[in-house]
């Protein structure tokens, strides 16, 4: 059965309004909640940027119901592995059972403010790869010595650690990652409706013997409003950057970088790769490329601060309806 779930976009409001959001979309009916974790916002008009973590230690103690994810923490540069293995498992507690880690090989606009550059894509993902087998490593709650290639870690041990281990997912985005990391994780992370790549993940972790089972976790951007023009103009001002592709996402370093290679998207390119306005078959048809790609999870992004309550008051709960009997 296809899930459904509401991201906490940290790039676009507060944390207590994201606490609060969460609350409202555990009542109306979503299945999972996942959070971005940034240090700057893709562009300044969308405005916020809080500490993903802590506000996901608020919301699993405000929600009860609904699972939840990273999506996605990179444990490579602005965090060192160790650090979010010893975040991970007390998330996984404080959620009790609920966390699933997602994590990938970054973008340059939030880890360059550490001052330690920006790797090539192959670097990036052999850094992960590390970081990944350091952190299954230390969420076993044993005592940890480490010398890899990039990370070292000394007499490293979890003390609290949650009695339903915690689960990873990676992003992945075509066939250099699937092979990196289709067997180092449990779900697979992508945000494009890719069945091929799907096929890939499940086939590469047959051929060496590991179990089925995993989920595929989606992620699309919608801007329901009663006014579609006001809805368009929201989404082009905060979430044209989205076009670009994670290509050239990945190395921008700051929103100031997004406004200029997104200067000439016309408030039109973005109405038409994104579902804007009242209809909420419109958003039912674009959400149904992932699931016929094989997605399990699909997140939706209601775009902009402005307008969130009200999609969560009045969109969400029949437009989930209408999902789950278009995927049935």
């Amino acid at each position: 059965m296809t899930r459904f779930g509401y991201t906490l976009m940290t790039e676009q409001s507060g944390p207590k309004e994201l606490v609060r959001y969460a609350v409202s979309a555990e009542q109306v009916g979503f299945d999972f909640e996942v959070s971005s974790d940034h240090f700057s916002p893709w562009l300044t008009s969308q405005g916020h940027a809080p500490n993903a973590w802590t506000m996901l230690g608020a919301v699993a103690h405000a929600t009860e119901r609904v699972d939840l994810y990273t999506y996605v923490t990179c444990p490579t540069m602005r965090y060192h592995p160790a650090v979010v293995a010893q975040q991970a498992a007390t998330l996984q507690i404080l959620a009790d059972g609920r966390f699933t880690l997602g994590l990938g090989s970054g973008e340059n606009l939030n880890e360059h403010v550490v001052g330690r550059g920006w790797p090539t894509i192959q670097r990036r993902q052999d850094m992960l790869k590390e970081a990944i087998a350091i952190i299954r490593e230390l969420l076993s709650g044993e005592l940890v010595d480490y010398k890899g290639e990039y990370f070292q870690v000394d007499s490293a041990r979890i003390w609290d650690v949650p009695d339903v281990p915690v689960t990873i997912g990676v992003a992945v985005s075509g066939e250099r990652s699937l092979e990196a990391f289709a067997t180092a994780s449990d779900h697979m992370i992508a945000v494009e409706p890719d069945g091929k790549l799907v096929d890939g993940w499940h086939g590469a972790r047959q051929a060496t013997g590991l179990a089925g089972g995993g989920r595929v976790i989606g992620q699309i951007p919608v801007c329901w409003d009663p006014d579609r023009d006001a809805a368009i103009k929201r989404a082009h001002e905060q979430f044209r950057w989205f076009g670009g592709g994670w290509d050239v996402n990945a190395d921008l370093p700051t929103p100031a970088g997004f406004a200029g290679a997104t200067q000439y998207v016309t408030e039109e390119d973005v109405a038409e790769s994104i579902p804007c306005g009242p209809d909420l078959d419109a958003i039912v048809e674009a959400v149904s490329a992932y699931w016929e790609a094989g997605f399990t999870d699909i997140a939706l992004v209601q775009i902009g601060d402005e307008g969130q309550d009200e999609f969560l008051a009045n969109a969400a709960e029949p437009l989930l309806a209408k999902l789950r009997e278009a995927a049935d």
